[in-house]
């Protein structure tokens, strides 16, 4: 799924499925797919998955699904392929990146930018008052458990404290030079008091800033978000990366670490910077991305950590080699390699009446 987010054409991917590292042997030269043979068939089984699927809106709006795999351990992207076909066919190409602006938009930013050659105009991250309140210090929220009454009854207290996590991922936007624009995806249960604080706060920080009800009224609830979204298209931006592809691995670590999450430092665990002396030191790892490996419910490693922590250290612990998409992967904590849902996922009360066709259990 990495590889074909990031490949350019049915030639790319052939070599790149050729390429993928499937042990070593005892001299320490790795085995690729392509030594075994195998990487010209697996091509040709995958030939046609490097078309987009086209689909649509409920409002018959065009959109291209292609590729998905997670940015907390991969890089969460949908396809340069994608991008390049909406670029040519619409006035306005929006694009996927998951998880926050931390890691989603960091691997946007400085590898499937560098990978296609595209340059944004316009970023939107999007917040919602729940989730604000959770970084301002609310309760837990378990799986298929009702909602504490903090996230559904107005508290501004919470939601200005969290804002401080917002403003954060607005001066990592920023960074990229060019234009954040603050979505908040506006619920029934948020005031406008909640409403208009974020607001504030987002426009302060430098971001336009919208609600949206598109999940409520469809595109006529984000008409604000979408002229926000032009006006900051129509403006000069000045994108650049992070780092410069000669830096070493554990440089950019640091440069990440610190810059994007905030940490004082890394530190690595002794096998992991062995690993990285090698990647380092070996020219044919010289092109490749790092690609961080690091939980998504917390600007550090440690989920429980809201908002904006402060005074702590990235621990590195393992970097795993990508050949095939050409990814270097520091593993930070203990995040797992295998996504899951919860023990009771809000699918088990989604239905549908036979006879009305009404969907019921979706929010």
């Amino acid at each position: 799924m990495a590889i074909l987010a990031v490949i350019r054409d049915l030639a790319d991917l052939k070599k790149r499925l050729n390429e993928i590292t499937v042990a070593f042997d005892k001299t320490g030269k790795p085995v690729t797919t392509g030594d075994l043979e195998v990487g010209n068939a697996m091509c040709a089984f995958m030939r046609n998955t490097i078309n987009p699927t086209l689909m649509s809106s409920a409002e018959y709006q065009p959109v291209l699904v292609h590729a998905g795999p997670f940015a907390n351990i991969a890089i969460g992207q949908s396809s340069i392929i994608a991008d390049r076909l909406g670029l040519k066919m619409w006035d306005y190409h929006v694009t996927e990146s998951g998880f926050a602006a931390d890691i989603g938009f960091e691997k946007f930013w400085n590898v499937k930018c560098r990978y296609s050659g595209l340059k944004p105009h316009v970023a939107v991250l999007v917040a919602t008052i729940r989730a604000l309140k959770m970084h301002g210090g609310g309760p837990k929220v378990v799986p298929g458990v009702k909602l504490p009454e903090a996230y559904t009854k107005e508290n501004l207290a919470l939601v200005e404290k969290g804002c401080e996590n917002m403003v954060h991922l607005i001066g990592v936007i920023r960074k990229a030079g060019i234009n954040p624009v603050v979505c908040i995806n506006r619920f029934y249960t948020d005031t406008d008091a909640e409403v208009a604080l974020v607001k504030k706060v987002a426009e302060k920080a430098g971001a336009r800033c919208a609600p949206s009800e598109h999940w409520l009224k469809g595109g006529e609830g984000a008409l604000d978000l979408a002229d926000a979204v032009i006006d900051a298209c129509n403006e000069k931006n000045d994108f650049k990366f992070l780092y410069p592809l000669e830096m070493k691995l554990r440089d950019r670590v640091a440069k990440i670490a610190k810059e994007i999450y905030g940490a004082d430092g890394v530190s690595w665990s002794a096998d992991a910077e062995s690993k990285a002396k090698m990647l380092e030191s070996d020219p044919k790892y010289a092109d490749y991305a790092t690609m961080m490996v690091k939980t998504h419910l917390s600007l550090t490693h440690e989920p429980t950590l809201k908002g904006v922590p402060k005074g702590w250290t990235l621990p590195i612990r393992d970097v795993l080699i990508y050949s095939g998409a050409k990814f270097l992967c520091p593993m930070a904590g203990t995040i797992s390699l295998m996504p899951g849902t919860g023990s009771d996922p809000a699918l088990r009360r989604i239905d549908v009446d036979v006879k009305t066709g009404k969907v019921s259990g979706l929010f």
